[in-house]
Order: C-alpha cells, then sequence, then structure tokens
C-alpha cells in the first residue's frame, strides 16, 4: 500500500477532536455527514433542517407560534438559568430576530426572516444576543458576526419543558405600559394589529398546540400534531373511515399541512360558536386519535381508501 493511499483511508475513518467519525451524520441532525456540516473549517454549511426542533417537548407550540398564531408570547426555560428572563415572541416591532425593551425585558422573535437552513439555530444565537444586550437594543437580523455562542435550540433550552403561551388581542405588550409608540415602531404596531385574526389556543386534557381563528366566513381549528406523519394519517385514516374524524355537529375537516417536520391538520368549524364549545368536541377527537395509534394492525380496503383521501389533501410550508 502506497503511503498515500494509507494517509487517504486514516482521513476517512479518524475521528474529530470532538470525538465525531467525519463520515457520520452530523449531531445537529442536517442529514449531511459531518464533515460536510459542523465539521466545515468555516463553520456548518448553509443545509435546510426539515425538523429544527425535534427532541423539544415543546416542538408542536414552537410550530404553532411560528406559522399560524398571530399575537403570543411565552416565557422561556433556559438550560443554564441567567440572571435575565427571556420570552419568546410571535413577532416583534419592525420583524425583530430579538430585543430588549427599554425597561429591561428582553424578547426573542419566531416569525424573522430566517438568516440560515436551520430555524433552531438562528432562534439560540438571537437568545444568546438577548442575554447580553442592552436596554433599548434590537437585532435586527441574527447573523454570523452577532457575538453569540454557536449552538442549538436543544442546547440552550430546557428539552423536557412545554411552552405556555399566552394569547394577546393586539401588539400592545411591544411597549412597556404607559409608554406611546412614536415614528416606525407606531406605523408597525398599526400594521400588525390591523393584520390581526381573532385566535385562541383550546385548553383541555390533550389539546396541546391546538389552535382556533376565526378567519370571517369560516372558522378553523389547526392542531399541530407530535407523532410521526405516516403513523398520524393511518390513525386518522381509521376515524375517517367510520366518519369519526371530526369534533361534533358543525366541523369538517378540511385538510393538513405540514410544517417543520410535523403535520398540522386543520378542521372547518361553525363561526357562529364560541371556541369554548369546541373544547368537549376537540378533547372526544383527542381521545379517538389516542386509541386508533394505539391500532397496529393492517388497514382495511375503506381505511386504505380514506388514507388515499387524506394524503390528497396535503400541502407542506417548511
Amino acid at each position: 500500500m502506497s503511503r498515500r493511499t494509507a494517509v487517504k483511508r486514516a482521513a476517512k475513518t479518524t475521528d474529530t477532536a470532538d470525538g465525531i467519525n467525519p463520515r457520520q451524520a452530523c449531531p445537529c441532525g442536517s442529514g449531511k455527514r459531518y464533515k460536510a456540516c459542523h465539521g466545515l473549517a468555516g463553520g456548518p454549511a448553509d443545509v435546510m433542517v426539515a425538523r429544527p426542533f425535534e427532541g423539544l417537548a415543546a416542538e408542536p407550540e414552537l410550530i404553532a407560534l411560528r406559522e399560524f398564531v398571530p399575537s403570543a408570547t411565552a416565557p422561556l426555560t433556559l438550560a443554564e438559568p441567567h440572571e435575565r428572563s427571556v420570552t419568546l415572541a410571535t413577532v416583534l416591532p419592525m420583524a425583530a430576530a430579538a430585543l430588549v425593551r427599554s425597561d429591561g425585558t428582553a424578547f426573542v422573535g419566531l416569525q424573522v426572516q430566517t438568516r440560515s437552513g436551520d430555524l433552531s439555530r438562528d432562534l439560540a444565537r438571537a437568545i444568546g444576543w438577548v442575554l447580553t444586550a442592552e436596554p433599548g437594543d434590537a437585532l435586527p437580523v441574527v447573523g454570523v458576526d452577532d457575538g453569540a455562542e454557536p449552538g442549538r435550540l436543544q442546547d440552550v433550552l430546557k428539552a423536557d419543558v412545554v411552552l405556555e403561551p399566552t394569547l394577546h388581542t393586539d401588539f400592545a405588550w411591544w411597549l412597556p405600559e404607559d409608554t406611546q409608540p412614536t415614528g416606525d415602531v407606531a406605523l408597525s404596531l398599526e400594521r400588525a394589529n390591523a393584520a390581526i385574526m381573532p385566535s385562541a389556543r383550546l385548553t383541555g386534557d390533550g389539546l396541546n398546540a391546538a389552535y382556533w381563528v376565526d378567519a370571517g366566513d369560516k372558522a378553523h381549528l389547526r392542531w399541530v400534531r407530535p407523532e410521526p406523519e405516516e403513523q398520524l394519517l393511518k390513525a386518522m385514516a381509521r376515524l375517517a373511515a367510520r366518519d369519526e374524524l371530526h369534533l361534533g355537529e358543525g366541523s369538517r375537516y378540511a385538510g393538513s399541512f405540514r410544517a417543520h417536520g410535523l403535520l398540522v391538520p386543520v378542521w372547518d368549524l361553525d363561526p357562529e360558536l364560541h371556541v369554548r364549545e369546541w373544547e368537549p368536541g376537540a378533547e372526544v377527537l383527542g381521545r379517538r386519535l389516542t386509541a386508533a395509534l394505539a391500532v397496529d394492525s393492517e388497514l382495511t380496503s375503506a381505511e386504505h381508501r380514506a388514507l388515499d383521501g387524506l394524503r390528497g389533501r396535503q400541502v407542506t410550508l417548511r
């Protein structure tokens, strides 16, 4: 064997200083080999991470707040306690990635322009920035030169903590109490308030990440589900074949969309009914889904037809 061949073979199998084989999948979850992602000399490659919040108990709520909840905030539980608390927000003034209000309250925004293909990494950098920023500072967009330490949301949050969002009817929480908006902030606040559709988070047993929205002529339920897509679709097909994929009279399954690696089923609802009137039906539906998910037998012919119908009403957002 020539010396050159031996060197090449050694380079293919030798672990890095971090103990990671360069040819193995990168631990960040990007789907690329380590040597083509975080093993690059210049840092991780800009690859799209399809499921950025995987491994976090808060994953379904993070997706809901990122994709369709208009105005909401939720306190974050950091893995390493810090003297400054951080609040996650759907949208911040001027669509900022992070800011510290004049009263010292720190916010990180979810519905922002992404800097990279890994939303988890961008949010972790925003959290790192806001922990040391001064009151009145704002981070317009997460960048590679913002002074924050590299890492992902899974590194900076407690993985087993579920988010408890608070929904707001407007964006008045952008400012400290008794503060009047001016200039660009006032214009941004006006535009944001005008775009809000009445929304509410369903509460009750098993109703995590289930949101009602009044769209005018219709109301909808959007429910981010944590199960693998194929497993969930089969369970939904079993219910659909029995005409049980609903919340009761006045509801109809409309379809589903994929967002950040999870499936979000959607139901059309009678807009004349109050959101709290749908909670009992949603709880019943949740129990039906749980039971159907536990079934491991082959689908019947009717259930296969229902599954084909469900797949025909899917779209992908992310």
